[in-house]
């Protein structure tokens, strides 16, 4: 029989379906993967190392499709867009936050958008030991308003006997605007920090 024009399986194949079950809140282990493009789970081992594969292989394609370049900008500047980018990045995919934070990273495309991260800084004056400090307030930030942009519109659901909760929810925003007005007090109060600590 004729090979086919194109592969039915590829290690890009297989982390773009993984990221598309992810990104519609569906299943996407081995055999869900599987299924998705027709095949048997144990072809999927034929170009992954498993599941633990399957995972950086999403990774991967995932900082890919939400990559943020610098191109010469200051420093705040590519930071501000790299944290816009990376909320909505982690926002759409909040079942796959445990997964990436529990596996070292390996995929060449992010360590090089890690790699770009760290240069920026470096270049933009952060003394090179406290860069992956920096680097980790930066990844925390991002996870965790990713992750306030995807919660449901009512956060909190006090019922009676607060002292002060549910004084301050009368009235407050909700959904996406509280999770976008936060974000912006948050990054405000982010650089701000940052620029000050360059300054001394």
């Amino acid at each position: 029989m004729p090979r086919p024009s194109s592969p039915l399986l590829s290690p890009e194949i297989i982390g773009a379906a993984g990221l598309e079950l992810s990104r519609a809140g569906e299943p996407f282990g081995v055999n869900a993967i599987a299924r998705h493009l027709g095949v048997r789970p144990s072809s999927l081992y034929n170009h992954v190392d498993g599941m633990d594969g399957i995972i950086e292989l999403m990774r991967g394609k995932l900082v890919e499709d939400y990559r943020v370049e610098p191109h010469g900008e200051a420093w705040d500047r590519f930071l501000e867009e790299l944290l816009r980018k990376q909320r909505h990045m982690y926002a759409d995919h909040p079942a796959l936050v445990p997964l990436l934070i529990g596996k070292t990273i390996t995929h060449p495309a992010v360590i090089t958008a890690y790699d770009d991260l760290a240069t920026v800084l470096v270049e933009g004056g952060f003394p090179e030991d406290e860069v992956l400090t920096v680097i980790a307030i930066i990844d925390a930030f991002a996870i965790g308003f990713g992750l306030d942009l995807a919660s449901p519109d009512e956060v909190w659901e006090p019922g009676e006997g607060t002292r002060t909760l549910g004084r301050v929810l009368d009235g407050a925003e909700r959904g996406t605007a509280r999770a976008d007005r936060t974000f912006e007090l948050g990054v405000g109060l982010l650089l701000d920090s940052l620029r000050a600590r360059l300054a001394h």
